[in-house]
Order: structure tokens, then sequence, then C-alpha cells
């Protein structure tokens, strides 16, 4: 009971409710509260002088008509009462259960008042109001403009009482006084007559033992209390006739009335019936309505239990997560750390190297100069000679070896075999990157899957060997797409394979074969998956035309068939390799048809490598030199001449090297079905290979020493023009 309290004090006072009196609005006061907040409205101002003087305003406009309070009556269904209407705003003040009280409370009365007597105290409560007196409800803020019969025309709520009553009674706690302004003190007695608890102080005070007092009966509290739970509780009466108990119901003005109220009042023409019947008509919808909210009551308190489980689960979820995240970024520290004792072995082995190297050309130096030197002392001994014929028995062998030794020297033995550089760029923009947005990834689904894209046939088209393709979500999906993946076969009937990945719904896909057909379709992608695929569309590039080609395919190189230890950079147009083995990569494209030419840029040449330049077929050993096997068609070459190799045979010896800035350039012609190499824009040898057939991909071997970039999509070389137009 003890969450009913609330129900049960005055929002005034902050204390039980002592003679309730019932407003307009439902909500109630304590009697001597109402009296406390009451607010003297001018005349001139009254709704009723208004309406005999017809003036349309005067000097207090401060005090029109408070619009909240015309809310307030809209709002709750009120209109007017009799002799109740709006009245004007006034200010406020917080009472001691935090409502705020319309008007600020009275000046308590002087003390010399409140000692005259209880009874005196209780006949002021019913003592006439000011004329035009406004009462404001301190909870709904509905202000009510009072008639002559003042407070008297508010019912009294008994049952309201009768409630506090019962409450009161199942406290154990001892009775306190009622006279008492702050801290209120043990009752010691109660006045039968007065129904008032006092205590000692108050008593002498309030109550003394003379004069008409004398005659009062003072109880113990104790006995007080059961006295009054044994007293007959006040039938309450009709607020107009006074005399006259409430009888029967109005149901137009839903409030009990009065047999004369029927005769001669308000209520004559109203509907009423029975007031028994209604008692408990009334008292069966209440209890009905009860039913529902202790319903909701019951599934309130569940629904708290099941949030204080909440608390403790999100509690212990917090501490596992926290340990799970920890784990996860220790165990990606642990790999980097491997990480990072890998690399710097390559380092420290790169450091052994190159430190070998330079101490072995040292030695090579220091043998060959000790060696020179001692020539060089012989010779000069040898000049110191007179005898003209022993000198030239042995002269000119003398000078074959002076000869020969400076040659030696002239070989490129003055210059260091390893540079001091650590040719080992740490490539870690990724990494960071991937740190950077290293993120939460959604749990759980959202949204459903996409659903398949359809493709716009009046806009995908082909050009020459490029291909043109739109698409768009179904007209009626709302489902949100975070991408598109839009995949190609091979043109040839082949597996299909990712070309674009990203937002746009447009791609334009170069490099592909001349003269084929080709398959293409797409499909949708959220965090939730993957959409079903569009409809398969088939598209026709160009024939070839030998004359006219300029450009034929753009492509790169390509990390998934590459070995290992091969190098990428630039978009993966630049290659190089981090062991002294030769290493292959391939072009991530594919010719089996058409005329086409790329070339190769040399970056960096060091130590006289000798890099290989062809096609091979996709299945070709990536660990030794392109050609040693029967998968790859090449031209190896050094700084000083070529040769062509394929299924390790070496052919068509041919002068002439590459050194860093050299440009070596492949002609794939598969309408000829021929193979032909250039370096520096000049043919090198004849046609190196021919009857070619099936498809080829582009192919480089290198090592360590070596780094090159590729160019794409370039014009066909002027001698292949004019070698094609003297045939």
């Amino acid at each position: 009971m003890d969450e009913m309290e609330e129900e049960l004090k005055c929002p005034v006072c902050g204390s039980f409710f002592r003679e309730p009196l019932i407003l307009p609005c439902s909500h109630n006061l304590c009697q001597a509260c109402a009296r406390n907040i009451l607010v003297q409205t001018p005349e001139a101002e009254s709704p009723r002088s208004r309406r005999a003087s017809g003036s349309a305003g005067s000097d207090y406009d401060y005090l029109d008509l408070d619009k909240m309070s015309l809310y307030s009556e809209a709002d709750s269904g009120y209109g007017s009462y009799g002799g109740f209407a709006s009245a004007p705003t006034t200010p406020c003040q917080k009472s001691p259960n935090g409502v705020r009280v319309f008007p600020p409370a009275a000046p308590p009365p002087p003390a010399s008042a409140a000692s005259s007597s209880a009874a005196a105290a209780s006949s002021a409560c019913l003592a006439p109001v000011p004329r035009n007196a406004c009462l404001t409800c301190p909870l709904c803020h509905r202000s009510l403009i009072l008639d002559e019969r003042g407070l008297r025309g508010f019912a009294k709520n008994r049952v309201l009482e009768g409630v506090i009553e019962r409450y009161q009674q199942s406290k154990a706690a001892a009775l306190r006084c009622q006279l008492c302004e702050k801290a209120p003190k043990e009752a010691a007695v109660m006045c039968e007559q007065c129904d008032v608890f006092y205590c000692e102080p108050c008593r002498l005070r309030c109550h003394p033992p003379r004069g008409p007092l004398a005659k009062h009966r003072l109880l113990p509290p104790a006995q007080g209390r059961v006295s009054r739970r044994l007293s007959p509780r006040k039938v309450a009466t009709c607020t107009d006739h006074e005399l006259e108990n409430h009888s029967m119901y109005c149901v137009q003005c839903k409030s009990p009335v009065c047999y004369q109220c029927l005769e001669e009042g308000k209520h004559a023409s109203h509907e009423v019936k029975a007031l028994g019947a209604m008692w408990k008509l009334h008292k069966s919808q209440l209890s009905q309505a009860l039913n529902g909210l202790s319903d909701r009551a019951k599934e309130a308190k569940e629904f708290l239990v099941q949030l204080r489980n909440m608390v403790q689960q999100i509690q212990e979820n917090s501490v596992e997560f926290e340990a799970c995240l920890v784990a996860q970024c220790d165990a990606l520290i642990d790999a980097l750390n491997r990480r990072k004792a890998q690399l710097l072995s390559r380092v420290n082995k790169e450091h052994e190297h190159k430190l070998k190297v330079v101490r072995d050309q040292i030695s090579h130096c220091t043998v060959k100069l000790r060696q020179t030197t001692g020539l060089m002392e012989y010779c000069l001994e040898v000049i110191k000679e007179n005898d003209p014929s022993g000198f030239l028995q042995i002269s000119d062998a003398l000078i074959r070896r002076v000869h020969l030794t400076e040659d030696q020297w002239g070989k490129g033995t003055l210059s260091p075999r390893m540079t001091t550089d650590f040719d080992l760029n740490l490539d870690n923009a990724p990494l960071l990157q991937s740190i950077h947005q290293l993120d939460f990834v959604q749990m759980k689904a959202s949204s459903p899957v996409p659903a398949a894209p359809i493709l716009q046939l009046e806009e995908c088209c082909t050009h020459n060997n490029s291909a043109t393709l739109s698409w768009k979500q179904p007209p009626l999906s709302t489902v949100q797409v975070d991408g598109y993946i839009l995949e190609l076969d091979d043109g040839n009937g082949g597996q299909f394979r990712e070309v674009y990945v990203g937002k746009e719904t447009m791609c334009t896909v170069d490099g592909l074969h001349f003269n084929s057909t080709y398959s293409a379709r797409v499909k949708a992608f959220n965090k939730t998956g993957v959409s079903p695929y569009s409809k398969t569309l088939v598209l026709q590039t160009s024939e070839v035309d030998i004359k006219k080609l300029v450009a034929v395919a753009w492509f790169s190189f390509d990390p998934s068939t590459a070995h290992s230890d091969i190098i990428f950079s630039n978009d993966n147009l630049t290659v190089t390799c981090n062991s002294y083995d030769d290493r292959v990569v391939l072009g991530k494209t594919g010719f089996s048809k058409g005329l086409h030419y790329w070339e190769l840029s040399i970056d960096r040449y060091d130590n006289h490598p000798d890099p290989a330049f062809g096609v091979a077929r996709v299945d070709v050993l990536k660990d030794v030199m392109l050609g040693k096997d029967e998968k790859a068609w090449a031209m190896y070459v050094d700084n000083n001449r070529s040769w062509f190799m394929h299924n390790n045979s070496h052919t068509n010896r041919t002068e002439g090297g590459i050194t860093k800035g050299a440009t070596v350039g492949v002609l794939l012609d598969l309408t000829r079905r021929t193979l032909t190499f250039s370096i520096n824009e000049d043919q090198q040898g004849p046609v190196a290979f021919e009857n070619l057939e099936g498809i080829f991909f582009p192919a480089v071997s290198l090592n360590r020493n070596v780094q090159v970039t590729l160019h794409t999509g370039l014009p066909v070389p002027d001698f292949y023009h004019a070698r094609g137009t003297m045939q």
C-alpha cells in the first residue's frame, strides 16, 4: 500500500487530505488548502461585470482569461459548471510535493488567531469567501471563479476520507499532532468532539480546559483512533441543497443529485438513474478497468525484471566482448611481429649476400692486382736489360700479356658487382589503410538480399574490342544495394570471371578479343548477401582490320597466377623479383585472335642478367626462365645479344642487347600465327615463332636485378606495317 500514499496527499500542503473537496476537473484539495490558494478577481474584470457593462476593454488587460485554462477545459471535456467560469492567470509556486500551485499560498494566519480554538478554525474554513474569488487547480491549472456559495459549491470526497482513515489505521507508526506547523509531534490526546489529535503544547494553546471547550471529551490517541473508526461516516449531502441527501444520479452531468434538484433545479430535464444501481454499475466498470490495468502492471513488472536481467547480461557480454577484442588485437600484433621477424631475416640475408659479393670481388681484385703489379715490376726489370737479342726474344710475349691483362681490367672488373642500396621497399600502405579501416561489422542482417539487376539492352554496346554494359535495379525494389559485380566469360564459352566490382551501374570493359562473342551477367550485393544473376547478355566484338587497327588491348600483370617471389607495383604494371633465380609472371588477358602489340621498358638492369619476354600458356612453369618448357615462346636478352627459346631450344642468336631505359616490344599476330620481337622499336632478328595456335598470355621472366614496366594499347610498329606491305 506504500505506492498508494501519493494518491492520498494534497498537492498543495503535501500532507494527507483533510476534508477533501472534489473540483470540477476531478482533482481533490484540502478544504483549508483550497481557501489558502483563493485569489480575488477585480469586480470590473469578472465575467458578469463585463456582460453587465458591455465594455470592450479595461485597465486590467493583464487579467484576461487564462489561455491554458481554456485549453484544459477543451482537452478534459469539461464545459461551464453553473456558477464557475474561467479565471485570470495568476503567479505560481512549488507545493511540498513538487506540483505548481496557482496562486501562491496565502500567508499563514497570526498565532493569536490559531490559538483561539479548533472549533473556530474549523468554522473559519466555511466562512464566506471574498466576492469573485478565483481558484486554480494546482494539477491541471484549470482556473474557476466561485459563485456566492464559495467552497460549499464543491462536493466533499467522503470516499477519499474513508480510504485515508483505513490507510492511516494500517500504519503502525505513532499518531501525530494535526496542528503542529513544521515537524508534527507525537499526539497526546484526541478530542472526540473536534475530531483532532493534539500534542501537549498544541492542546494547551488551542484546546484549553476552560470555557466551552471544557465540556469536550479528550481521549488517548489509540482510543481516539478506534473511536474515529467506529463512528458513523457522515453522509454526503447535496451541494445546492445542504439539507438533502443524494438520492439519484444525473447521467448527463455525471454527478449525484438530490430529490429537490430533480424537482426545481437544473437537473429537472436531465436523465437520472437510481443511485444504488449506478453505484453498482460504476463499481463493476471500475473493476473491469482495474483488471486491464492489473494486466498492464503485471507486464510492466515482468518487463522490469527483463530489463534488470538485460543490465546483468550487458555487463557480462561487455566483459566477454572486451576480452575477445583484446585477444583479436593481440593476435594481429603477434602476426605483425612474426612478419616483422621474417622481413628482418630477409634483410639480414640481403645484408650477408651483399657483403659476400663485395668481399669476393675484393679478394678477386686483390689477387688480380697482385698479379698485375708483379707483371709490371717484371716488365720494368726487363726494360733495364741492355741485351737487344735477349730482350726481343721475350718482348712480344710480354707485350701480349700486358694487353691481355689490361683487357681483363677493362671488362667491368672495376665496376662494383653490388650496390650499397637495399632494393627492398616495404609496402606498408595497404596494411596501414586496413588498420585505419578496422571496425566492427554488423552481426545481424538488417535488410533482405537484393533482387537480380536488369541489364538495359538499349544502352549496352560494343566498339572495336571494348564492351559497354549498363544495368539497374528492378523498379519496385526498395532493398538497399551496396554494389554490383559484373562478370564476362573468356570469349570462347569458358568460365565467367569478375571484371568490375563497385557501386556504378555502367561499366566499359577494354582489351577484349576482336571478332569474338562474349557473355555478360551482373549481380548485386549488400551486407546481407548476394542477389541472383541477371539474364545473360551476348556481345559481339568487331572484326580485325590490320590497316586500321591502332590500339588493341589494355591489360596488366596478374598477381594471382604469378610466382610468389614476384613483386608488383604501379597498379600491377611494374614488376621485379626478390630472388636471384628467374621467376615468371603473366598478363591478365589471354589472346586467341587478332593482332596484339605491347612493350616493356627496362627500369633497372644490374649485373647483366638475362630477362626473357614473350607469351605462354596459363599453366607454364613459373620457377624457371621463360622458354625452358614447351608452354612458353620467348626471347631472352642480355646487354650484348639475344636468343629465341622454346622448350629449352635456343635459336637465332642476334647481336644487340638491352640496358637501363631500353624498350622491348612483343608483337603477337594470331591472324598470321606469328610472334615477333623488337628492341627500341627496331625488329630484333627474324620472325621468332610461327604456326602459333591457341590462347596465349603475355609473359616475362626476370630476377631481382631487373625491373620492367608494361605498356599496352600501343599502335603496331612501323617495321611490321612495312614488312606486311612488302609481302
